[in-house]
């Protein structure tokens, strides 16, 4: 059954994690490494079976092969999941033996924080491996990449607003925000300074009131958010956001967050199409977290990666204006760019020199 969710997915490798001393449970999904090592978050988070664990690493990977081949990164698709509940459990031993199974991977695969990760537990799995990005300053890494993630956005929506609207300023518009974590919520205070009207929910009551003690906004509930009459409605939370039917309901012009494998399936994207909903897809939009740690593992400055984050936005632009030339969805235009620089950059001929 897994060989052949691998093989849907066209991954290269899916690797289970167990170590029965620190209670680790973690699968470790390489979806290519055409083009370097596959790069992708670790989440911590609890599932129902193993089945949606493993369905759900590999989706994840294979969206994080797009993501860094359409930023242009030397970089390959991976992703980690360890099954458990974030809020429990945690310790150093865990993160240590995870670090140990990302270590015998020898580089083809590098790990970093995402849902139900932080900073620190970064920290504890350099302690075991040298592949691991987004650690603290004090350890040589980069930090949280969620505020840059954040700026990604805002770039993609602007991008959005200009293709539909003709305005590549976002001030006066309604904005609806689902799931204000780290990433929501930076992206709702960036929103706010441009003078949007701004919907949050949660599934997290506290972290809605905490935001709004900051920052100017309304709060409802994440399933009224999916349906809100909004100009763009940006999911931020877990994936999963858009079937068929909650299609039909969506009444914003634009869709544009940070969560990732926001459809279901990717027709999804023609049925918002047919609404007249433009909807930027979710691995362009949030590759500036990527973009953030990819600096730290090639060595670049701020500089580099502020000049990629800002171009993620020519980068959604490009993506709609293949999709309309070619007829087709905005998210196999997107997909289409990546497979087709994966492809060209994988099919040189490699040039040797003698051995010494």
């Amino acid at each position: 059954m897994y060989f052949e969710l691998v093989e849907e997915r066209g991954a290269e490798e899916l690797v289970l994690c167990s170590d029965s001393n620190s209670g680790l449970r973690a699968l470790v999904a390489i979806h290519s490494t055409a083009l370097g090592p596959a790069l992708g978050g670790c989440r911590l988070q609890p599932y129902e079976t193993e089945f949606d664990a493993v369905d759900d690493v590999l989706r994840l990977a294979e969206g994080m092969t797009h993501k860094a081949a359409l930023a242009g990164l030397d970089l390959g698709g991976g992703k980690a999941v360890i099954m458990g509940d974030p809020s429990a459990g945690r310790s150093e031993r865990l993160w240590r033996a995870f670090g140990r199974f990302v270590d015998s991977l020898g580089g083809r695969y590098i790990t970093a924080e995402d849902v139900g990760t932080t900073r620190a537990d970064m920290d504890l799995i350099r302690r075991e491996t040298e592949w691991v990005v987004g650690t603290s300053p004090s350890t040589g890494g980069g930090g949280d990449p969620s505020p840059v993630t954040a700026l990604g956005v805002h770039a993609a929506m602007r991008a959005a607003a200009t293709y539909k609207w003709g305005r590549d300023r976002l001030d006066g518009l309604h904005v609806g925000v689902l799931g204000v974590g780290k990433v929501g919520g930076a992206l709702a205070r960036i929103l706010a300074a441009d003078g949007c009207r701004i919907t949050i929910g949660d599934v997290d009551p506290d972290a809605c009131r905490r935001l709004a003690a900051a920052v100017p906004c309304s709060i409802l509930d994440p399933a009224g958010l999916l349906t809100l009459e909004c100009d763009v409605l940006a999911p931020c939370a877990l994936g999963g956001v858009f079937d068929d039917d909650a299609v039909e309901a969506l009444d914003a012009g634009i869709v544009c967050g940070s969560a990732n494998n926001q459809l279901v399936h990717e027709d999804v994207a023609d049925i918002m199409a047919k609404k007249g909903v433009l909807y930027a897809p979710d691995f362009v939009v949030n590759s500036g977290g990527l973009i953030h740690v990819a600096a730290e593992v090639f060595g670049h400055g701020r500089d580099w990666s502020a000049e990629r984050v800002a171009a993620i936005g020519e980068t959604t632009l490009r993506i709609f204006e293949l999709a309309d030339a070619g007829s087709v969805s905005t998210a196999v235009a997107a997909r289409e760019l990546a497979e087709d620089r994966i492809r060209q950059i994988s099919g040189l001929n490699t040039i040797r020199t003698p051995q010494r």
